[in-house]
């Protein structure tokens, strides 16, 4: 009963929290726990001196004065898969959204709802293979894994992504899945994500939680580098200069209300404006999933998941994302944005993505059946998973630099200088196998090359080019000449 009634004055407690945060009505505002439970005490007592560190964070947190300790969050029960006995409580050192949804309901389900959470089905798929075969083995030894496991899957994909947190006897984890705060971790609990990966422990502090860095420890590098877009972009820029301005401590952060300066990874995908309410499913705002080599309809992405978000069209999800751009800018500004991005990801689509998964599927019986074993899985991977995606990604982010140096040119300059030049090399090779089957594809991909090299799209490369687009780029390369070239 008395931890029936803690974990209800709790939710009393945040309840009244997040009303304050969206701007709205606060019943019962100021409400707290009365004092510190015993048990909490007792914690805060030893830590103080054994993690002064820890003790400092959670004393300048909004936890702290609500009297809300460690035995509120680290309780468990004696019979959890991750509970041991310490100092005569049950604890646990992994908190889950199960345990933080005792006072944060619906921000735990609105986060349970989104893609984040589902961040560790990336174990045993392609890119796993990346990190467990083709870069490291089996040599990470330990007692949940006495098979071994890939210290580079541990240490990269893991971390990121999550992992099943494996506990071993007397509720301490297993040193392959702990530490660890990947957004979409298996818990002992068997509930999904990580708050820590966003709201740094012990001191959960918003200001911290707004900053676009926060998102940059995951969002970043060669294949979704979204804190590289955001700092060489208009936005990032913005922000830099005017951080002064940016009210990032503020219990109500309503873009155009509070702050116009700029925004930042949380003011697009989950921050208030005027007529949108906080939300932990950062996926309602965006139109477009440019995780795939050919760009999908974010619904499409969540029925395959079977996330609630199947129901919420990519039209209503822009239009969310809609009434952020309002607040600082037009309708003209916000329609013309999407054309010029949504013409990119068909330029992507048409030109490479598409031709290039067929002709990849050609090729495939001509290849050896081992995962990136071929030289030209390798091509064809980084064209679409990194280059590909920096193009997409960085067109939806207003990053030039990033959407051509580092996207749409390094696609066409591999395009053109390995994946064709590749695939015909292997198409020639098998041309007169003895091997009826291989010379078959071999004819196929063969005929598949010279459609599409054939198109309108990459005619240019055999020397093809319509010549009236011919005579128009000369026109218009001889006034420009004539334009900048210095008079005598």
């Amino acid at each position: 009963m008395m931890r029936l009634g803690l974990i209800a004055g709790l939710t009393l407690a945040v309840a009244a929290g997040v009303a304050a945060q969206e701007g709205g009505p606060v019943p019962g505002a100021g409400y707290v726990l009365p004092q510190l439970s015993k048990e909490s005490k007792e914690c805060a007592d030893c830590h103080k001196v054994e993690s002064p560190s820890i003790y400092r964070e959670w004393g300048s947190s909004k936890h702290f004065r609500g009297n809300i300790g460690c035995m509120e969050c680290h309780r468990a029960l004696k019979d959890d898969p991750d509970a041991w006995l310490h100092e005569g409580q049950y604890i646990s050192v992994v908190v889950s959204p199960k345990d933080c949804a005792r006072c944060h309901p619906r921000e735990v389900e609105e986060f349970s709802a989104s893609h984040h959470s589902k961040g560790a089905r990336i174990l045993g798929s392609l890119d796993n293979t990346l990190a467990e075969v083709v870069e490291g083995n089996r040599g990470m030894i330990t007692a949940a894994f006495p098979e071994g496991v890939s210290a580079a899957a541990v240490n990269g994909c893991w971390q990121c992504h999550g992992t099943e947190i494996k506990i071993l006897p007397g509720g301490r984890p297993d040193p392959a899945t702990w530490p660890n705060t990947g957004i979409g971790r298996i818990n002992p609990d068997g509930s999904e994500g990580s708050c820590s990966a966003c709201h740094s422990r012990h001191q959960f502090s918003v200001e911290q939680v707004r900053q676009p860095e926060n998102c940059g420890k995951c969002h970043m590098g060669p294949d979704h580098p979204q804190i590289e877009i955001y700092n060489e972009s208009k936005h990032g820029i913005a922000f830099r200069a005017n951080i002064n301005e940016m009210a990032l401590a503020n219990e109500k952060w309503i873009v155009g209300e509070d702050y116009s300066a700029a925004p930042t990874c949380a003011t697009c995908h989950m921050s208030a404006t005027k007529n949108l309410a906080v939300t932990h499913d950062v996926g309602t705002r965006i139109s477009w999933n440019n995780r795939p080599a050919v760009s999908v309809r974010p619904e499409v992405a969540d029925e395959k998941l079977g996330l609630p978000g199947k129901d919420l069209t990519w039209q209503a999800r822009r239009e969310n994302m809609k009434q952020v751009c309002l607040s600082c800018h037009n309708v003209n500004f916000f329609d013309s944005f999407y054309t010029q991005y949504d013409q990119l990801i068909e330029l992507y689509h048409a030109k490479f993505a598409k031709p290039g998964l067929e002709l990849m599927t050609a090729a495939k019986p001509l290849l050896s059946p081992v995962e990136f074993s071929n030289a030209i899985e390798f091509v064809w991977y980084e064209i679409w998973h990194h280059e590909g995606r920096r193009a997409r990604h960085g067109a939806s982010m207003m990053g030039p630099d990033i959407t051509h140096w580092h996207g749409t040119y390094e696609v066409a300059k591999h395009f053109y200088t390995e994946f064709i030049p590749g695939l015909q090399e292997l198409a020639e090779k098998n041309a007169q196998s003895e091997d009826a089957a291989k010379k078959t594809a071999a004819a196929a991909l063969q005929a598949k090359l010279d459609e599409v090299l054939s198109s309108d799209n990459h005619k240019w490369f055999l020397n093809k080019m319509d010549p009236a687009e011919v005579e128009l780029r000369k026109k218009r390369q001889e006034e420009f000449k004539a334009r900048y070239e210095t008079k005598k």
